[in-house]
C-alpha cells in the first residue's frame, strides 16, 4: 500500500520577495500562500489502475496539478548527503565561490544577456552555495533558490544576507521544486543540475510548466565524461541517464516537443571556468 497526495483546489503563486535589507513597510509584505491545499489521499492497493479511482471511492476529485514524485525517497536521502559532504569545499571551484572577479564578471555579463531587462522573478534550481542568486539580486532580479542540500542552502542563505539580499533560498527537490518555492516564474536558471537526476526529461516537463507565458527556461550545461552503464555518483541512489553531462544535440531532442523556441550558446571562456576546457559546455535557452 503506498500513500499518494492528492491536490484539492487551485492555486497562485507566493508572493515571496528578494529586497534589499532591511525590508521596510513601502516593500509590502511577505505573504504565506492560502491557496494550495495538498491532503493525503487514500492508499493504493498494488495494481490499482489510478489515484483518480481511489479519489473518487472517497468522493475527492484529483486537481490537474497532481503528479507523482519523480525522485525516490531513498535517492533524496543518500543525494543530499552527498551534497552535504560536498558542501564545505563547494565554492573552491572557481565557478561555484565565483571568488575570482575575473570568473564572477564573466557569469554576470552572461546572466545579465539571458534574463529580462526589467526585474523578474527567477528560479534558481540546483541553487547550491547561491553564488548566482547573488548575481542575480545584484542585477536587480527576484531570485528564489532551492538545492536538496541543506547545507548548501544555508550557506546560499549567508552568501545573500552578508551582501545585504533578503531572498528565499530552500531546501527542496530541485527535480520537482516544492510549491513554497512559487507556481510561476518568468525565468527559470538551472546550471549542471541535469546530470544528477534519475528522471531529467520528467524535470524539463515540471519545469517549463512553472513558466509564465513569455517565460524562459536558461540551461547551462555539458558533457564531460562518458561513464559506464549503470554508475551512480552517489552510494544508494538510482542509475541516472544523462551521468557524465549531457550532449546539445541530446538535450535539444528532449526539449523540441515542449518548446517553440530554442537557442543553444558554447560556453568556451575561459573565464567563465577559470581556467581553459577541452570538452562541451554551452547553454539552451528554451521558450515555450
Amino acid at each position: 500500500m503506498k500513500p499518494r497526495l492528492v491536490m484539492i483546489g487551485g492555486h497562485r503563486r507566493s508572493s515571496l520577495l528578494c529586497v534589499r535589507a532591511p525590508v521596510t513597510e513601502e516593500d509590502g509584505p511577505v505573504t504565506e500562500d492560502p491557496g494550495l491545499g495538498l491532503l493525503a489521499g487514500p492508499a493504493l492497493p498494488d495494481g490499482s489502475d489510478s489515484v483518480e479511482d481511489s479519489a473518487d471511492r472517497v468522493g475527492l476529485s484529483v486537481g490537474a496539478g497532481w503528479h507523482a514524485p519523480l525522485m525516490p525517497e531513498s535517492d533524496i536521502a543518500s543525494i543530499s548527503s552527498y551534497w552535504d559532504a560536498a558542501a564545505p569545499s563547494f565554492d573552491e571551484e572557481a565557478d561555484h565561490g565565483l571568488r575570482d572577479p575575473l570568473v564572477r564578471a564573466a557569469w554576470a555579463e552572461r546572466l545579465r544577456s539571458w534574463m529580462p531587462h526589467s526585474p523578474a522573478d527567477v528560479l534558481d534550481l540546483g541553487c547550491g552555495t547561491g553564488s548566482l542568486s547573488l548575481l542575480l539580486a545584484e542585477q536587480g532580479h527576484r531570485p528564489v533558490g532551492v538545492d536538496l542540500s541543506s547545507l548548501m542552502v544555508e550557506q546560499a542563505r549567508r552568501k545573500l544576507a552578508a551582501a545585504g539580499f533578503d531572498c528565499t533560498m530552500m531546501t527542496g527537490d530541485a527535480s520537482d521544486p516544492p510549491a513554497e518555492a512559487g507556481h510561476s516564474f518568468d525565468v527559470i536558471l538551472v546550471r549542471h543540475l541535469l546530470w544528477t537526476l534519475p528522471d531529467p526529461e520528467g524535470a524539463l516537463r515540471r519545469w517549463i510548466g512553472l513558466l509564465r507565458p513569455g517565460g524562459r527556461l536558461v540551461l547551462v550545461e555539458g558533457r564531460w565524461q562518458v561513464p559506464e552503464s549503470g554508475q551512480t555518483y552517489a552510494a544508494g541512489s538510482a542509475s541516472l541517464p544523462w551521468l557524465g553531462g549531457v550532449s546539445a544535440e541530446r538535450l535539444l531532442l528532449a526539449l523540441r516537443p515542449l518548446a517553440a523556441e530554442l537557442r543553444t550558446e558554447p560556453l568556451t571562456d575561459p573565464d567563465l571556468w577559470g581556467r581553459p576546457i577541452h570538452d562541451e559546455r554551452y547553454a539552451v535557452i528554451a521558450r515555450p
